[in-house]
């Protein structure tokens, strides 16, 4: 007979680091070898932007730029997300979907403020472990997720993270980590079409009572597409990526990427390609919390990308405040700014967000 429980369930080391947004599950153990859990949470986002660039339910690398600055608000629920985990021995499966799905078009089912708000569910990961080696869609090796920042903010300064997600083959020995991942050139004089050899990626970990730092690299061939001179580029990047405990319960997060990373970090901030020639970026994260009481929290947190062929300079910066009313549910405040310098366009916001961790 199946035995249920609620547990406050935290995946094993190197799951966590791979998952990183699993909190609390419901957990069904099937026998001695086997179990099924279910997690994810619910969280509700009440947004307000002003600026000119265009709004949008968060900040990514780039964004619309406004002929006269605009003030909107918006209401979602998109980044609640629903998970499954099932263990049988050496064996792990993991799916775990969203809300952020293309709208569905067309007629009264269509995915609108108008009638019925409808949002579809998107894979964020679904991948099998199996002892060291990991098949699947879930983050790139080269993404720290320890180092996120809390934010109301979906993924806090995106435009500066590494944060991509894609089907890769992985295996971890020890603090090492290696892995080839899906090809994709992104960026004009780019031809993903003709894509035949997979990124690869490197990592070492180290961790301990004092935290944990990530040493990645990455290496790459870019197809060039014919109108552009044809043929293929190779693209190098590398960063270091860390969370440090300082004092009490606060902790200090940090990314630095360099050389060409490309679509791997910024979330469009920079391109791979440039006119067909490779780019070069530098990407600079940190974030500081500080507990004010068990039960109340801050972030003050700032990215930034800079890059070369491009001339692009995109900063997001934020500052916010949690309160945990159980160890489920929580209330947050958070204001910023999100701006493209090179194009002399920046928006404020503001959010108020509710979360209840399943």
């Amino acid at each position: 007979m199946f035995k249920l429980k609620k547990s406050k369930l935290l995946l094993a080391a190197g799951l966590l680091a791979i998952v990183g947004s699993a909190n609390a599950g419901y957990t069904i153990k099937l026998d001695d070898d086997q179990s099924l859990t279910f997690g994810g949470y619910i969280k509700a986002d009440y947004r307000y932007t002003s600026g000119n660039i265009a709004a949008t339910d968060y900040w990514i690398g780039t964004g619309s730029v406004l002929d006269e600055s605009n003030s909107s608000a918006k209401f979602a629920i998109n980044e609640s997300r629903f998970n499954t985990k099932y263990v049988n021995g050496d064996v792990t499966g993991f799916v775990e979907m969203d809300l952020y799905g293309a709208a569905v078009t067309g007629g009264y089912a269509a995915a609108n403020e108008k009638f019925t708000n409808s949002s579809n569910p998107r894979i964020r990961h679904a991948f099998i472990k199996y002892k060291n080696l990991l098949f699947g869609q879930t983050w790139s090796t080269y993404v720290n997720t320890s180092t996120f920042a809390e934010t109301a903010d979906f993924g806090g300064a995106l435009n500066a993270e590494a944060f991509i997600r894609q089907t890769q083959v992985r295996y971890t020995l020890g603090n090492f980590q290696v892995a080839v991942e899906n090809p994709n050139t992104y960026g004009s004089g780019g031809n993903p079409d003709k894509d035949k050899v997979p990124d690869v990626v490197v990592r070492y970990n180290l961790k301990g009572d004092w935290g944990n730092v990530s040493f990645t690299g990455l290496a790459r061939q870019l197809n060039i597409a014919d109108d552009f001179g044809g043929g293929t580029e190779s693209a190098i990047g590398y960063g270091v990526a860390g969370r440090v405990n300082t004092f009490g319960k606060d902790d200090f997060r940090f990314q630095v990427h360099g050389g060409n990373t490309g679509r791997y970090v910024g979330v469009a901030a920079a391109t791979d390609l440039v006119n067909g020639e490779v780019e070069d970026s530098v990407s600079v994260t940190v974030a500081y919390r500080h507990f004010w009481s068990e039960d109340i929290r801050s972030t003050v947190f700032y990215g930034n990308t800079q890059t070369d062929l491009s001339d692009r300079d995109r900063t997001h910066w934020g500052v916010n405040i949690f309160k945990s009313y159980t160890k489920q549910l929580s209330f947050g405040f958070e204001f910023g700014n999100f701006e493209m310098a090179e194009q002399a366009a920046d928006s404020d916001y503001a959010q108020f967000t509710a979360k209840y961790v399943l």
